[in-house]
């Protein structure tokens, strides 16, 4: 019989008056340093059991993966968690099996710098496996600072005047690297506009502005293209962002579009609602009859959430008022504004 490894730590008593506050919390980050390494091997072949199970029942098979999905609802692992446990696996062995990570140096990583060590550049990789196999412990922020160093000093997205002036340390990576992810999200048009403004004042205060300000674009044109209401007229939404960065208003259009797709959602969500609730109380009232008086009472009061005209309750914060809704479903027209209107009324 095989003997199950035993896994203790030495932690800090508590309620001792002999240590030091300092002390008790470097001797706990050191116990918690020391488990998430020991959870990083436990998750790497955990990976390593989820591929084998899921290719051996892709094995002679319609290769579809019935079989696996079957296997993890049986251990009651969700699709999810299992396939986030194939990819750190595939991590690990791509950068220990054909990169230059040694074995033994995945005990230098924490669980969160493995993961951010295994999403980064190749040039990265190397470097931060390079310092790990010196016996250097990695930690996420390490990864993370030499990958925001590396993007600010090579990224084609970003002018030379920045990336020369981060490579002087006149700029800090930190502020750099959140601009080069956001620029990525922007056609190329927009993205030679902002690097117009950052090549005229390379200087930190820009370039935390034009990052601000490309992050409102992107997130502008993202909700944008998803708000149906948009798509009623002949709406250039991108002639009304460089409106409103014209006006300084930018953040504040974004929020607008958010919020209008926000809505919509919610309107859809409320219509599906509605009708499902409207048939199981049509349902429900067939089924009865005056020997349930209680029930009716209840389907009775469902009727004012199940009707074309719905009245809800705003609670006691809102001073007792109740909105009113009414929802008229109308055949889709071309002229016509969005298929199921909503008129709201508070009171």
């Amino acid at each position: 019989m095989v003997e199950a490894p035993t896994f203790s730590l030495e932690l800090p008593d508590p309620e001792s008056d002999t240590i030091s506050s300092m002390e008790f919390l470097a001797r706990i980050e050191e116990a918690w340093a020391v488990c998430d390494r020991f959870d990083l091997q436990t998750e790497i072949w955990r990976g390593r059991i989820l591929m084998a199970v899921r290719d051996r029942e892709r094995r002679g098979g319609e290769g579809r993966g019935t079989g696996f999905l079957q296997w993890l609802r049986e251990q009651e692992i969700s699709k999810t968690r299992a396939y986030a446990l194939i990819q750190l696996a595939e991590a690990a062995d791509q950068l220990v099996g054909e990169g230059p990570l040694e074995q033994t140096s995945v005990n230098n990583f924490s669980k969160r710098a493995f993961m951010e060590t295994a999403q980064a550049e190749p040039e990265v990789q190397l470097m931060i496996s390079e310092a790990a196999n010196d016996g250097v412990q990695i930690t996420r922020k390490q990864v993370r600072q030499l990958s925001d160093e590396y993007m600010a000093a090579t990224s084609p997205l970003l002018p030379e005047e920045i990336r020369q002036r981060t490579a002087e340390n006149l700029l800090p990576p930190r502020a750099v690297a959140p601009l080069v992810k956001e620029l990525a999200k922007l056609p190329e048009e927009q993205q030679e506009d902002l690097r117009k403004v950052l090549r005229d004042e390379p200087e930190l205060e820009r370039v935390k502005d034009v990052t601000s300000t490309a992050r409102w674009l992107s997130k502008a044109a993202e909700a944008g293209l998803a708000v149906r209401a948009f798509q009623q007229g002949n709406l250039d939404l991108e002639k009304a962002m460089q409106e409103a960065l014209r006006l300084d208003a930018l953040g504040l259009l974004a929020d607008a579009v958010g919020q209008a797709q926000i809505l919509e959602s919610a309107v859809l969500r409320l219509h599906t609602s509605w009708r499902r609730l409207n048939g199981l109380q049509e349902r429900l009232w067939v089924e009865s009859g005056s020997s349930t008086p209680h029930l009716r009472e209840l389907l009775t009061l469902l009727q004012t959430l199940s009707g074309n005209t719905m009245r809800v309750s705003l609670g006691e914060l809102a001073g007792g008022k109740r909105v009113r809704l009414q929802i008229v479903e109308e055949a889709p027209d071309q002229l016509e504004a969005p298929p199921i209107p909503v008129t709201a009324h508070a009171g």
